[in-house]
């Protein structure tokens, strides 16, 4: 945890570093008053996804509410995480969606939904699903929706600046138009590079999600299994479904358009082919080092998600020896 932590503190200066620079080049060469407004155009926008954010993703996730008493054992899983979690109890929700899946979203901690989809209930046993809705619950009390939208902040102005300054920037002299354009273009790569920050960061929530999930008294072993069952799950799904989801997979507990490629990789760890991952072989992952291919470290740069064997790897450190 120590140094998820560190990474954290690292990428957050970084970030701020990035944008304190953008915003000195510019306040030097075009007068502070244009970056108050890229500033509130960029606040403005976020304000609206704030606001209507939760009911776009209840539409787009078809989803529908449940009290108690309907779904009994659903709800008093995650009321039961929410009490060790010690946070309001968050509505409960089903997704009509086949894939199977499950994630967390709200304005706050007092206006969080916990959802699964109904592919998820009919995969996961009852031990695996706790496990993925303490993860659910660890996301909700780490207010990670809020922290990453309040990140991507920062390369959403960038975005703005660059496109203002590139497509209807220039000067009265051909000089103030060349400085205008290389501020723009420098803005431009401190888009691309805070962009990529800020999946860091939320593939870095994705783990402390998971430590969340353990800290909550699930066993290691259950959410790494529900990990391998939802990538399995997922790659027998059609692409064209998982399409239809691809803007809001970042709220997902996997990547499902990465399934088919993470399966082949999973498959290793599952020595016995049983279909889930146990204690032992946890531990035989845990003793063992893996290697990533150059392809995989170079797409997980432009992922929401970590990957997932990587993923499992660091669950195996949590088995108590």
């Amino acid at each position: 945890m120590f140094f998820l932590n560190l990474r954290m503190y690292v990428l957050l200066a970084l970030l701020f570093a990035f944008i304190y620079a953008i915003v000195s080049m510019i306040a030097h060469s075009l007068g502070i008053e244009s970056f108050i407004l890229y500033v509130v155009i960029a606040f403005v926008i976020i304000g609206i996804q704030y606001l209507l954010g939760p009911k776009l993703v209840e539409w787009s996730m078809r989803v529908r509410y449940i009290k108690e008493g309907e779904q009994e054992k659903l709800f008093l899983m995650v009321k039961e995480m929410a009490e060790k979690a010690k946070i309001p109890m968050p509505r409960v929700g089903i997704s009509s969606l086949e894939l199977p899946n499950a994630f967390a979203f709200g304005r706050g901690i007092r206006d969080s939904r916990v959802c699964v989809t109904e592919g998820i209930l009919r995969l996961l046993n009852d031990n695996e699903l706790k496990a993925v809705l303490g993860h659910e619950i660890a996301h909700i009390k780490n207010r990670d929706v809020l922290t990453i939208t309040l990140l991507s902040v920062i390369p959403l102005i960038l975005y703005r600046i660059a496109f203002h300054l590139l497509f209807f920037g220039g000067g009265r002299s051909r000089r103030s138009g060349q400085n205008t354009a290389l501020i723009g273009l420098a803005a431009l790569l401190f888009y691309f590079i805070t962009n990529l920050l800020v999946l860091y960061a939320s593939r870095i929530r994705e783990y402390f999600a998971d430590r969340g999930s353990i800290v909550l008294g699930n066993h290691p072993k259950f959410l790494a299994s529900a990990l391998y069952k939802l990538v399995y799950g997922n790659a027998r799904i059609g692409r064209e479904k998982i399409r239809s989801v691809e803007g809001l997979k970042a709220f997902f507990v996997n990547d499902p358009s990465r399934a088919v490629k993470e399966l082949k990789e999973l498959k290793q760890i599952d020595q016995d082919q049983s279909g889930d991952i146990d204690t032992e072989e946890l531990k035989a992952l845990r003793l063992n080092a893996i290697k990533p291919s150059g392809a995989d470290k170079f797409f997980e740069l432009f992922s929401t998600h970590p990957n997932m064997l990587k993923r499992i790897k660091q669950l195996s450190t949590y088995l108590k020896t």
